[in-house]
Formats: C-alpha cells, sequence, structure tokens
C-alpha cells in the first residue's frame, strides 16, 4: 500500500466517524457575522491553521479548495462569494465528499444566506485538478501538501499554479519543522498521513513555491503544532513542529529573484524626512515599512547607521515595500 493510500484510508475513516483531535488547533473557529458553522463542520475541521482571509476574498473572487474536510472552510470561502459555483471542493475521498455535502445541508438550515449550489464538490486528487488553466482567484489547501513526499508536492504545487489567474493567490497552512527528522519517522506512512512526519523546514517550503514559479511569498503566521518525544515516537530526541500559514502570489518573478516576506521592517530615524534608496523603496521618518528579506538584505548592505532592520516576526498582515 503507497503512503496515499494510507492517507486516503485514515481520513476516509474521519469522514464516516468524525475525529475531533485529529489535527486540534489553537485557532479560533471564524464565525463572521451573519455566518453559522454548523458543530459538525466544527468537529470535521482538519486544518493545522486558517486560509480564510477577508483581504483575499474581496469582489467575489472565484475559489478552489483541495481536500474538503468536512466543508467548514468551504463555508467561509462561500460567505464572500455567495453565488452557483463560486467555490470549488475538491477531494479524492468519496466518504469525505459525502460527509460535506450532508453537512451542507445542516449549514442551509442555520444561515438564510447559503445555498449549497454556492460549492461545486467535484472528486479529484491535488496532482491532477479538475480545473481549467488560470480560471481561479484563490486557491487553498490546509494541512494537506505537508503529507506529499517531494516529488507529489512538486506536481501539486505546479497544478496549484497552473489553475490560478496571473496575481492570483495560494493560500496555505501547513506543519513545519527545523529539526531534522529521522527514516523511520520519514518513512512512516501512517505518521505522515496525520500530518507529522512529512513537515519541511520554512526555508524548504517556501523553495518548493518559488521553484514553481510564485514571485512573492507572505508567510502569515507561525505557531506551534505538535511534538514527537522519544516516548510515543520513534526519535531520540523531541522534535518541536510548528504551523504556518502562508500566501504564495502568481506574480511574474522578478529578475532578481522573489520576494519573501517573513514579517521584517525597516525603520529610518536619520535627519531628513524621509530616506530613497533610489531602488523603489522610500522610508518616512521613524515609520516602519514591512519589507521582504530581499530588500531588508539591500537595505542593510548600505551600511548606514540611520536604518533599523527588525528580525523576522513570521507575521505579515500586507502591504509593503514590493
Amino acid at each position: 500500500m503507497s503512503y496515499l493510500e494510507t492517507t486516503k484510508d485514515i481520513y476516509k475513516e474521519a469522514a464516516l466517524t468524525p475525529d475531533v483531535g485529529l489535527c486540534c488547533t489553537t485557532n479560533p473557529i471564524w464565525e463572521l457575522p451573519g455566518l453559522k458553522i454548523p458543530r459538525i463542520m466544527q468537529e470535521m475541521n482538519y486544518g493545522c491553521g486558517s486560509t480564510v482571509h477577508a483581504r483575499d476574498l474581496t469582489n467575489n473572487p472565484k475559489t478552489l479548495y483541495v481536500g474538503v474536510g468536512g466543508g467548514m472552510e468551504l463555508l467561509q470561502f462561500a460567505y464572500f462569494s455567495r453565488q452557483k459555483g463560486g467555490v470549488i471542493g475538491v477531494d479524492v475521498v468519496d466518504e469525505m465528499l459525502e460527509a460535506s455535502r450532508k453537512n451542507f445541508k445542516i449549514a442551509e438550515e442555520q444561515n438564510d444566506w447559503f445555498k449549497s449550489e454556492f460549492v461545486d464538490l467535484k472528486k479529484g486528487d491535488a496532482m491532477h485538478l479538475p480545473v481549467e488553466d488560470n480560471s481561479i482567484d484563490v486557491a487553498a489547501q490546509n494541512c494537506l501538501f505537508n503529507i506529499f513526499k517531494a516529488d507529489d508536492l512538486k506536481k501539486a504545487i505546479a497544478e496549484m499554479y497552473r489553475v490560478l489567474k496571473p496575481h492570483g493567490r495560494l493560500v496555505m497552512s501547513d506543519p513545519t519543522c527545523e529539526q531534522p527528522m529521522n527514516d523511520d519517522l520519514r518513512n512512516d506512512e501512517r505518521l505522515r498521513a496525520l500530518c507529522l512526519s512529512g513537515s519541511l523546514p520554512i526555508a524548504d517550503y517556501v523553495k518548493t513555491l518559488t521553484d514553481a514559479g510564485f514571485g512573492t511569498i507572505e508567510i502569515r503566521a507561525r505557531k506551534p503544532y505538535r511534538i514527537l518525544d522519544p516516548k510515543h515516537y520513534p526519535t531520540d530526541e523531541l522534535i518541536y513542529i510548528e504551523s504556518i500559514e502562508v500566501a504564495a502570489i502568481k506574480d511574474p518573478m522578478p529578475a532578481d529573484g522573489p520576494c519573501i516576506f517573513t514579517g521584517k521592517a525597516a525603520i529610518y530615524y536619520g535627519e531628513d524626512d524621509y530616506f530613497d534608496d533610489k531602488a523603489g523603496h522610500v522610508l518616512l521618518k521613524n515609520q516602519p515599512l514591512a519589507v521582504c528579506d530581499k530588500t531588508a538584505g539591500a537595505l542593510a548592505g548600505l551600511g548606514r547607521d540611520d536604518i533599523f532592520i527588525s528580525e523576522s516576526t513570521f507575521h505579515y498582515d500586507g502591504g509593503g515595500c514590493c
């Protein structure tokens, strides 16, 4: 049995018998004005963060969500579009698709504005999306891509890039790990399916996105997720896993490389009212400007004593230098 078959079996069981602790997180369940999320959807929330951000969802975007879970984030996306087929949900597990359909009927009863036809559920897998090229404004996946091994991950990201419109956004949440994992962990199909042993370092995770062509990367959040300890897992040392929320934007790749935002800011505190680096970045006096890592390095390389560059906070809310 391949690791993908193991994954399919685990989520088939999670569809038939909701597993509240499968991917439990400290993230709140966003219930926006007029939005009521059924309890069954909350119990089947198998993500490790959130991919629903209001700033991504203006002007009735066409949205794609891969790995539907119990339908909670599909319902949240539909809240912003409210149109027939405005949201596409893709899953390889028949039982999960059927569970979502049932959950949407409950959502219709609890939300006057919602209709099940707002969400178009399709059978398919992340490596072969049943979606047209350049047709999606916002694509999302939550705690899925970390399961994939390198070649499959490359295919899945390439598929997301294919279906997105120019300047479209791929919004994701996945576990990451900065410590090395041994082969026993990496090759354990069940632990990989449970979103544990497939976790990549953040730099490697980001590189898979830029290698696919995404010109702008935003790391929006970084938070604790899991511990793998020697008493319960095949490891000699305690391993700390975090989850991150990332947006990869289908912008043209800059000639000097991608713009990767990790939450750095530049502050000018010199004698003038502002500093202009003549490269498109104007720093007003004592006003922090969010900068990508590339710009942060260029400003630091000027060797000035009146520009402060903060460390990465791994929290980015938009705006900034690029």
